[in-house]
This record gives C-alpha cells, sequence and structure tokens, in this order.
C-alpha cells in the first residue's frame, strides 16, 4: 500500500469517515482474515475475530497515533489481542500451548509442585506495585514486551528492566528452580 494511500485512510479515520472502513477491509482485510486464522486456527472463529477487530478499530480510531506505530502494525495488534480474547473467553488453547498432563517432557517432578507454590498471581502482591503491572501483562495477559510498552505507555527498555527485576523479586520469595521450571512452562 502507498504512503498516500495509508495517509488518505488514517485521516478518514480521524474524522470518522465511514469509508475507512471500506479501504481497510479492501487492502488489508485478507491480510488481516490470516493473522486471525492463525491464532484461532478456524474459518468460522477467524471470520468472527475479524468483524469483531473491525468494529474495535472504528471504535479506537481516535487512538491510533502513526508516531507510535505504522498502521498495518496498529491493525494487527488489534487483530490478535481480539484473536487471543475469543481463544481465552472460548476456553479454548493454541495448539502451541504446552499441555502438561499429556505432555512427556514435564511428567518427571511435576506431580510434586505444590500447586500453591505455582500461584504466581496470588504471590505477585508481595513484589513493588510497578513490576506486578509488567508481569501481569507479559505473562497473564499474554502481551508481547512491545505490546506491554505500547499499552502501559511505559518505555521498551523499562519494560524489560522491571521484567527482570520483578522475576528476581520474585525468586526471593519462590525457589529458584520452581521459577524456572515455571517459565519453561509458560515458555519464556
Amino acid at each position: 500500500m502507498s504512503k498516500l494511500l495509508e495517509k488518505h485512510i488514517v485521516e478518514l479515520l480521524g474524522e470518522g469517515n465511514e469509508k475507512a472502513i471500506s479501504l481497510l477491509y479492501e487492502h488489508y482485510g485478507d491480510t488481516l482474515y490470516g493473522v486471525a486464522l492463525k491464532v484461532v486456527r478456524n474459518e468460522a472463529l477467524a471470520q468472527d475475530v475479524l468483524q469483531e477487530s473491525f468494529v474495535k478499530i472504528w471504535k479506537k480510531a481516535a487512538t491510533y497515533d502513526a508516531s507510535k506505530a505504522k498502521l498495518f502494525t496498529w491493525l494487527f495488534r488489534i487483530v490478535r489481542n481480539t484473536a487471543i480474547d475469543k481463544l481465552r473467553s472460548l476456553g479454548t488453547k493454541n495448539e502451541k500451548e504446552i499441555q502438561i498432563d499429556v505432555s512427556d517432557v514435564y511428567t518427571i517432578g511435576v506431580e510434586g509442585l505444590d500447586p500453591e507454590l505455582m500461584d504466581m498471581r496470588k504471590h505477585l502482591g508481595r513484589i513493588e506495585l510497578k513490576y506486578q503491572v509488567v508481569l501481569e501483562a507479559l505473562f497473564f495477559e499474554g502481551m508481547t514486551q512491545q505490546e506491554a510498552s505500547d499499552e502501559l505507555d511505559i518505555p521498551l527498555g523499562t519494560i524489560k528492566s522491571r521484567l527482570k527485576i520483578g522475576l528476581r523479586e520474585l525468586r526471593k520469595i519462590y525457589d529458584p528452580a520452581l521459577i524456572a521450571l515455571w517459565l519453561l512452562i509458560q515458555g519464556l
């Protein structure tokens, strides 16, 4: 897509002109559907996600800031997050998630883990709020570091530092081997 056309679409979005949605769908619809399909792995769900995403795009049009992200990056994030939310709301899991009970990799020692110790969310309250917020966004909301930076309006370097310090603080609470296993299970 040419920068001129992209700029025109952004202007239309900013004005609340419905033609912007038509142009977005015409130029990005197939690609965004592909993004949704890759996450949900179901054509009907991907179509629902795409429709919900376009509603969100329309409602959030005024929040788009070209200085923070390219138009496609902004659209991509909305579709991806909507797809992830859809999976969570349906209680389904992405095939890439590890199923501990059916995985031969994690059967050694997993039975001996005390579930209370693995309840990270419960124990996050024991560390400073600024670290809690970052860990919550990254581990429990499924955001990437860049997404957390954008969503929380915190510089990426600060996100990385708070992640590192937050994990170090959790290690003081938990057995380091248990934290390492939890991070491995989470795919980090």
